[in-house]
């Protein structure tokens, strides 16, 4: 489906309202929009990653893929399930979500076993990935908002306006940012950094009453 793309002012937003996928009018505040906004931020995070940080060419190309589904998946969100529409809408399916799996399995290979959880950092592409994990995990909670305004198809049948395999994507590709961030820091031959719960960072005061104040 072409797209042109003539004027980008249009002052047509200037009520606090825009037009979703299926040109029905919605607030700017409505969950709708706060989901597929996030996913446009999200986007945005991977691309200053892309143009700012080295990353091998097999993660390049999957969060270039990515960057072209995450547009679907905003098309998707902006589009409310109806049944027997005009035109047959963009939606995420099932193999996108598939693919997510293959990769988080493909770059967790070869990564060492946690212990711990880790400290978002180490190499700079590792630390703008759990930047883009915590906007996907963001992105997917804005979601579930709408759904829980809108409902969700059951079955293929459009039981509410929310497909769930958009939603779903975003749950998979959050685990692939993370698999990533770890898998930029193995390339870079940077350490992880595990958390240290609070004792273990301060063994002194391990077995001591610290209920009062010396």
């Amino acid at each position: 489906m072409p797209v042109h793309l003539t004027r980008i002012y249009t002052r047509t937003g200037d009520q606090g309202q825009t037009r979703l996928s299926d040109n029905s009018v919605a607030n700017k505040t409505d969950p709708r929009v706060c989901a597929y906004g996030d996913v446009d931020e999200l986007n945005s995070a991977i691309g200053l990653l892309l143009a700012t940080h080295p990353l091998s060419d097999e993660i390049r190309a999957a969060l270039s893929l990515v960057q072209n589904e995450l547009f679907d998946v905003g098309a998707d969100l902006s589009n409310p399930v109806v049944a027997d529409p005009p035109m047959e809408p963009l939606r995420i399916t099932a193999g996108s979500i598939e693919r997510l799996e293959h990769w988080c399995d493909q770059f967790l290979e070869g990564l060492p076993d946690l212990r711990s959880f880790i400290l978002p950092g180490g190499s700079p592409a590792a630390a703008q990935l759990n930047v883009c994990r915590t906007i996907a995990r963001r992105a997917e909670r804005s979601a579930w908002m709408a759904a829980d305004t809108y409902g969700l198809t059951v079955d293929g049948e459009p039981e509410g306006g929310m497909n769930p395999l958009a939603i779903r994507y975003l749950n998979r590709l959050s685990d692939l940012l993370f698999i990533l961030g770890r898998r930029a820091n193995h390339e870079a031959g940077t350490s992880e950094v595990l958390w240290l719960p609070g004792g273990e960072r301060n063994p002194s005061i391990r077995g001591r009453d610290t209920s009062t104040p010396e």
